[in-house]
């Protein structure tokens, strides 16, 4: 029976990591919350669930949905970028002047909807796979490895994404769910950057297709050579160690 993957967040790069799967022979379900991205994930030949991946209840209803007319639940992968606020500067800006509501909105929301997304995930794989593993894999940003001046608030809810998942792989190793960050250390080329890079060199920029094949090398990785941890980088952006 073919295994089963579920992406939060399908729009984009998550439509791009459902494209990956399916042609590796996956079945494939895309969590969003827009009819417009769901119309997409049907498309791509993917079941279309709308769910918040935000919501403790509401994800998990989404994930058994997925392994009842899927058959399996093999792997989870949030690709999701957490709400931000409409106002302010981007990142919440020098931490002197920023406020609570930035705070709660560039820190807090990023933290809490990894942390819905491990805890759900999770206990969704072992409710799943009956003790035989699975996958979760988070996608972040540059901004968990280094904070800059103006986005600290950004910074530190990546900082707290990776610190949920380190904890999640030391967790859940001996049960065989495999936790793991991908930080993709470079602005993503799609539809949603293009505006503001398109005089911005290709190699400076990751491609959807190179990350997703990322997400499927840690997904198919096995016990014996785990990675935790990847960060990826195209060769034209700054690379610092």
């Amino acid at each position: 029976m073919a295994k089963t993957i579920v992406v939060l967040g399908a729009r984009n790069l998550g439509g791009a990591i459902i494209d990956r799967f399916l042609e590796l022979g996956w079945n494939a379900a895309g969590v969003a919350r827009s009819e417009e991205t769901l119309e997409r994930v049907r498309q791509r030949g993917a079941l279309a669930i709308d769910a918040d991946a935000a919501d403790v209840a509401s994800l998990t209803d989404a994930l058994r949905t997925a392994r009842a007319r899927l058959g399996s639940l093999d792997a989870v992968v949030n690709a999701v970028s957490a709400a931000r606020p409409t106002g302010g500067p981007f990142g919440g800006g020098p931490l002197a002047t920023a406020d609570l509501d930035a705070f709660r909105g560039w820190t807090a929301a990023v933290a809490e909807q990894a942390f819905v997304f491990l805890s759900v995930g999770a206990a969704a794989l072992r409710e799943s796979t009956g003790g035989e593993g699975g996958a979760l894999i988070q996608i972040t940003g540059g901004s968990s490895r280094r904070a800059m001046p103006g986005k600290g608030l950004w910074a530190a809810g990546a900082f707290a994404t990776r610190a949920l998942v380190q904890a999640a792989a030391q967790e859940l190793r001996s049960e065989g769910i495999h936790a793991a960050l991908l930080a993709v250390d470079a602005t993503i080329e799609s539809p949603k950057t293009a505006a503001f890079t398109r005089d911005v060199s290709p190699d400076a920029l990751a491609d959807m297709g190179e990350i997703a094949g990322a997400v499927a090398c840690l997904v198919h990785q096995g016990s014996r050579a785990l990675t935790h941890e990847l960060v990826v980088t195209p060769a034209g952006e700054r690379w610092v160690p």
